[in-house]
């Protein structure tokens, strides 16, 4: 009789011991969100115009605007859903990593430069300049919107799962109130700091992120006596999936569809970045484009380094914590960081593993919350100033009514973040980027090339281009298997799925490029040659520049 009652004892210990280190957790959270929140009231007292409050000033160095590049890049969906997807998915998760890395040539490239010599303040300002204002300044601001709401949700489910991981919290009900939480705090960080106060808080944070993210690394690492193959044989052996677990094909080799899937996933991945609005504004935040170059560069060399250790934490978390552990606590997978780090302390119970488990979640939270704030700044500036100050007042609204209106859109974009993440709360957080970066990649960046790139480009191609993208990848996104069919899906209890694939990119990027060349063959007012002229040296050169 004296087994059942053995066997409960440790149990019971160890939720003691789990409780008694709640409150260490607790107080590490806090502090993050104290001196965050402390750097924001610091920024807003020297926010005094609208160039403050949406670029910063323009007055942040290379190194500093690419460390805050890396930190709006190294979302929660990084951290905590590329790490879960390795861990469960094996070689098939780390292609996450690649394509979300190769996709830094493109913006270098294509668009860095000419962008930060175009614009002012938001996306819609580069194709607005040779275009007629109303129509594509309407059609880009919605595209922004739309876009930074979908990466907030893989936000929002993100921090939802980490709290209630973090906080032994079961059930939904609290889960929902964490994501109410982080929905007030993202608000408050925007209507307080603007631009200046989110860069400062990106910088911090992607500091922070790297070193905990290379502690676990180097502790993984040194469990097996730094031999990369040993890690990769732990992992494929407690995988239970075998070689399987270490070749292409787990996740998407299972049939044609899944291999145009990965297609998919690959061309959203690559070709989102650039079109990314939360991303694109940081160009705005630097003096020139050289410096908004070397900032990209900064970036390449600081993400890089951090997707090659995200394959140490997803392997290492397959070998040392299993992926039956990981489904366990998050069937999406997106706790798999943090319970390797409460492995690596000592694991569940210990004192060392409470404290290291709390430090990397609240790393993971900090990163949360910047980059919802900057999502937030992006989507709300776009509405005031895109919508608000140039469609709905026609240039009449003033600097200041400007500000205002964008603070008031941050706390309306907030609201319908927050309403939405109640629904997705089952997705993984890499999944959920991955459908943000394949809208930005159909809606945003086929205008963004044509604008700067093609002579011919008209207003009529640029709002074809923006609304076909638009509808055409959240539309079939709508009636893939993340829409119904599934337990996990949007509608689990009902099934209206057509689409085949979970990534619209492979259909829906090709339909934003050609309804903007056929909007524009299509159309009867001709391009001014001039203003493209005038744009083509602006954006090579900086003349003219703001």
């Amino acid at each position: 009789m004296t087994a059942p009652h053995s066997s409960a004892q440790p149990a019971l210990l160890a939720a003691s011991t789990a409780a008694s280190h709640r409150g260490l957790t607790i107080s590490l959270f806090a502090a993050f969100v104290l001196v965050t929140l402390g750097i924001t009231v610091w920024a807003g007292r020297q926010t005094r115009d609208a160039n403050d409050f949406y670029a910063g000033g323009r007055g942040f160095t290379g190194l500093q605007n690419g460390l805050a590049i890396s930190g709006d890049y190294m979302s929660a969906a990084s951290f905590l859903g590329i790490a879960g997807v390795i861990a469960l998915s094996g070689y098939d998760g780390f292609l996450y990593s690649i394509g979300f890395l190769v996709a830094w040539l493109v913006a270098l490239l294509l668009i860095a430069e000419p962008l930060r010599n175009s614009g002012r303040y938001t996306m819609a300002d580069v194709l607005a300049f040779r275009m007629r204002q109303r129509p594509v300044r309407t059609a880009a601001g919605i595209s922004t919107i739309v876009v930074s709401i979908f990466y907030l949700l893989a936000q929002m489910v993100g921090a939802g799962s980490l709290v209630a991981l973090l906080l032994g919290i079961e059930g939904d009900a609290a889960k929902r109130w964490t994501i109410v939480a982080v929905g007030a705090l993202m608000v408050l960080y925007v209507t307080i700091g603007g631009m200046k106060g989110t860069t400062w808080v990106q910088i911090v944070k992607a500091v922070l992120l790297i070193l905990g993210a290379a502690l676990m690394t180097v502790m993984v690492l040194a469990k097996y006596h730094f031999n990369p193959s040993s890690l990769l044989g732990a992992a494929a052996h407690a995988s239970g999936k075998g070689d399987a677990f270490l070749q292409p094909g787990l996740k998407y080799g299972e049939s044609g569809t899944t291999k145009l899937d990965f297609i998919s996933l690959g061309l959203a991945l690559v070709l989102g970045t650039a079109g990314l609005p939360h991303i694109l504004v940081r160009f705005y935040t630097v003096p020139t484009a050289k410096t908004a170059r070397k900032s990209v560069l900064w970036a390449i060399g600081i993400i890089g380094v951090f997707y090659l250790m995200t394959l140490a934490l997803g392997f290492g978390a397959a070998a040392l914590v299993g992926p039956k552990a990981i489904k366990a606590s998050n069937a999406a997978g997106n706790t798999a960081a943090p319970l390797l780090a409460q492995e690596l302390g000592g694991g569940a119970g210990s004192a060392g593993g409470a404290i290291l488990l709390a430090v990397i979640s609240a790393v993971a939270f900090a990163t949360i919350l910047a980059v919802v704030a900057g999502l937030t700044l992006t989507s709300s500036a776009s509405f005031a100033h895109d919508l608000w100050a140039n469609v709905i007042r026609r240039g009449r609204a003033s600097e200041r009514e400007e500000v205002r209106s964008a603070k008031w859109a941050a706390a309306v974009i907030g609201v319908v973040a927050i309403v939405l993440s109640l629904f997705v709360d089952k997705f993984n957080a890499a999944a959920l980027v991955a459908l943000a970066f394949a809208v930005a990649a159909s809606a945003n960046l086929p205008t963004m090339l044509y604008s700067l790139y093609w002579k011919r480009f008209t207003t009529t191609g640029a709002v074809s281009s923006v609304y076909a993208g638009l509808i055409s990848s959240v539309g079939l996104v709508f009636f893939s298997t993340l829409g119904s069919g599934k337990p996990t899906s949007l509608f689990p209890h009902s099934d209206f799925h057509w689409f085949p694939m979970e990534n619209p990119g492979l259909v829906s990027i090709p339909i934003g490029f050609l309804a903007g060349w056929l909007g524009t063959v299509l159309s009867r007012r001709p391009a001014d040659p001039a203003k493209y002229a005038e744009l083509e040296v602006r954006s090579f050169t900086g003349i003219g520049a703001h």
